[in-house]
């Protein structure tokens, strides 16, 4: 009964590590107290998985920032800013790399893959001095071994991880990252060795880029890399896992004739077409690791429709060859079901977190055993029954609005520049006009406040002045730095996507269904069950009352369908599209009662909507069609003097700017400050932009607070490859995770800089 995880959250039930991290940081306890937790933490995973009858259990996917970042410090990879002298790795130079210190900025952060987790961007070039630098790998596996627990070691493979990198500062652009392949193997054949020596008979190598576009050069390099390795790893079985996607055909073909590999892993979700390569031809006496376990939702499995595709393969590969799998690591779903005391109980049986999801597994791998356990599959059978004919999830109303979008274009009646000359009219701002993204700090009190009013601790009379002081308060400072256009700071939002989604029907919401964002930052996805529809206005109320407390234009915040989409747990019963566009026609609605409430200025967040984006060419235009239209329609309807602003995150948006020029709207904010100006290029290159744009002056992610010269030098990059009147002045992205000692100085230094540029350019004029 061959079963096995590609990996498991490490966040912990009930976010262990991320109180234990922050509480690190904070100074407030010691490195031995983290490293307790994290040990705690990581032997009740395996525990559970090895008492749950799991026979590849994975070790070092546990991590205390991010699986990339641990590969660095194994090859000793670190940038020299950061004054590492050599010896092993510890936390100070680790955390140093991912959050940045007093001295010298983080590593670059960016999407790891199309999902919503954050990666360190190893930062590369010919004078790296590669060295084996931390012995995490091999620890975890003693570590685990020690309980009796005999773990498949987990290491990102050699050619994803230079794929993954980039050229660091000072590098040509054109630097091959692949001619470092023969300087990284040897580290990895040090740790191959000591894994072995420690008893390992299981290796596995992570190579999701496998299921990228990727040309015959790439591909030659893990012909190279693996046949290099090939000694070093006789006598261990070896697997090679793909996820995220199908392996395209040629990559395919690269990977099963893989020198000294005994297992290949492919996702078969979200990469289904991997299927009918399988089936025309899998190399005889490997394994295949089938992941038909989703990794990614929080769905459960249809297992009568998994076991059938099992029993196909096992025609194929025979039965002592197929080992059952998830699709990916668990890390991108919840963690325990069992926590969810709140949660409906008929949405409950639909569901399984990764704590069930490797109950399922085991379930299969029982059942291709001949020891199917009826009662687990007839009750899983029910649910799924249920979920196809309950009421809660279909809306015909909403069915029916939905399909009706298909006609038409929805694009505003003016083009930009005339909108923009008659909301200048209106609104009166200066040139470098300066704003903020949307939130400001949530401190203690405010969190408590709204806990105590979500168990009835308070009236809502109490809640509502309690918010509206707060309120009062941004408003205030605002005013006092200046600032052009203002915020509210979303005191009453726990979160951009939950916040509305509990106002939506066809949502249902978790008590603890945490995922790892980044670092120890976790989000709680809304899950998407049914059909969507906005029963009564979300927001008009606050903003509204926001805008009476000032003459100077008050923002409408919303959150994008696409971006709610991408943030969510989505339904897996009808295409995303389809629950993209009911979602837009509820936003449509609240902007609509916006502008009646008197609101000028609109943002609609689309922070993901790069995020969305298919791993591969041939599926990008599709996607980013019903992407943007679904923007559009949120604001076709709007009076050209209503400015309509969008905020993007964390991105690499030179592929797609032509999409993003689509969206039409006034203005768009960009996350742009820890990507080094990536971002400019593409106007470098040419590309006309009329709207409004501003780039992100600062970083919000770190605590570091940037120089009224540094922020001044930046906007001056910006004027380099902008027009003047055109730009905006704002941070990265929203401030709620910053503390107001911070965020003062840092809005008061980039106002400073905003009104030094305008001097400057009015003596030029």
């Amino acid at each position: 009964m061959a079963s096995h995880i590609v990996g498991y959250p490490r966040m912990g039930p009930k976010r262990e590590l991320k109180f234990a991290l922050e509480s690190f940081w904070d100074g407030k306890t010691s490195a031995e107290d983290l490293q307790k937790v994290a040990a705690d933490l990581r032997s009740s995973i395996w525990k559970q998985m090895a008492s749950a009858g799991i026979k590849y259990i994975p070790s070092n996917t546990f991590s205390c920032y991010d699986q990339v970042l641990d590969t660095t410090a194994m090859l000793g990879a670190v940038p020299p800013r950061y004054g590492w002298n050599g010896g092993e790795i510890g936390f100070d130079t680790y955390f140093s790399m991912a959050r940045g210190n007093a001295s010298v900025p983080a590593m670059e952060m960016t999407k790891w893959f199309d999902t919503n987790y954050h990666f360190i961007v190893p930062e590369l070039g010919p004078d790296v001095k590669f060295s084996y630098a931390s012995h995490k790998a091999v620890n975890e596996y003693k570590e685990a071994k020690a309980l009796g627990i005999d773990t498949v070691p987990v290491l990102v493979g050699p050619v994803s991880y230079l794929l993954l990198s980039k050229p660091a500062k000072g590098v040509e652009k054109s630097f091959s990252l692949l001619s470092l392949l023969g300087d990284i193997l040897p580290v990895y054949k040090e740790v191959v060795a000591e894994l072995k020596a420690a008893g390992a008979s299981w290796i596995q190598f992570d190579e999701p880029t496998l299921v990228m576009d990727l040309d015959s050069h790439k591909l030659q390099a893990f012909s190279h890399a693996y046949s290099e390795l090939e000694s070093s790893l006789s006598g261990l079985s070896v697997l090679i896992e793909t996820y995220f996607a199908d392996v395209p055909a040629e990559a395919y073909k690269t990977l099963t004739a893989l020198k000294g590999v005994t297992g290949f892993g492919f996702d078969l979700i979200r990469g289904s077409k991997t299927l009918d390569l399988i089936k025309g031809g899998f190399p005889s006496g490997k394994y295949l690791f089938a992941g038909v376990v989703d990794g990614r939702n929080i769905w459960a499995n249809d297992l009568a429709d998994s076991l059938t595709i099992l029993k196909g393969l096992e025609g194929i590969v025979g039965k002592d060859k197929l080992v059952v799998s998830t699709s990916c690591s668990l890390l991108h779903t919840a963690v325990d079901l069992v926590n969810e005391t709140k949660l409906d109980q008929e949405i409950k049986s639909w569901l399984a977190f990764a704590a069930q999801k490797v109950v399922e597994v085991n379930a299969l791998a029982k059942a291709l055993a001949g020891h199917k356990d009826e009662v687990f599959f007839s009750a899983n059978a029910a649910a799924q029954t249920s979920r196809k004919s309950s009421p809660r999830v279909n809306n015909e109303a909403v069915q029916k609005a939905a399909a009706a979008l298909k006609g038409s274009d929805h694009r505003r009646a003016t083009n930009v520049s005339a909108r923009l000359d008659a909301q200048q009219k209106k609104l009166n701002l200066p040139i470098l006009p300066t704003t903020t993204i949307g939130s400001f700090p949530q401190t203690m009190d405010l969190r408590r406040v709204r806990r105590e009013y979500k168990a009835k601790k308070i009236s809502e009379d109490d809640y509502v002045k309690a918010i509206k002081e707060e309120i009062l308060k941004v408003v205030k400072l605002q005013e006092e730095l200046d600032i052009d256009v203002l915020v509210h700071g979303e005191p009453e939002r726990n979160d951009m996507v939950e916040y509305f989604g509990e106002q939506l029907s066809g949502f249902a919401f978790s008590a603890n269904g945490w995922v790892q964002s980044y670092g120890s930052r976790c989000v709680k996805p809304p899950i998407i069950y049914g059909d969507v529809s906005r029963p009564k206005a979300m927001t008009v109320f606050w903003s509204s009352m926001a805008q009476s407390m000032t003459a100077r234009p008050m923002k409408g915040m919303l959150t994008g369908p696409v971006t709610i989409l991408n943030w969510s747990f989505v339904r897996n019963d009808q295409p995303r599209s389809e629950t993209c566009y009911q979602i837009a026609l509820a936003i449509k609605d609240e902007v609509e009662d916006l502008e009646k409430a008197g609101i000028n200025v609109i943002q609609i967040d689309e922070a993901a909507l790069r995020e969305g984006l298919p791993l591969r060419k041939s599926e990008q235009a599709f996607y980013l069609d019903w992407a943007v239209h679904s923007f559009r329609i949120t604001n076709c309807g709007v009076l050209d003097t209503t400015q309509i602003h969008t905020h993007m995150c964390y991105s690499n948006f030179n592929d797609i700017i032509h999409s993003i020029i689509d969206m039409d709207a006034d203005v768009i904010t960009i996350e742009n400050s820890r990507s080094d100006e990536k971002l400019l290029s593409v106007f470098r290159e040419g590309v006309k932009y009329g709207a409004g744009i501003g780039p992100g002056v600062y970083d919000i992610h770190s605590p570091r607070i940037p120089s009224t010269e540094e922020i001044a030098d930046r906007i001056n990059k910006m004027l380099a490859v902008l027009e003047t009147n055109i730009l905006w002045v704002n941070p990265d992205c929203g401030l709620k995770t910053r503390k107001y000692t911070e965020v003062k100085p840092a809005l008061s230094n980039m106002v400073a800089a905003a009104k030094l540029l305008r001097t400057q350019l009015a003596s030029t004029k």
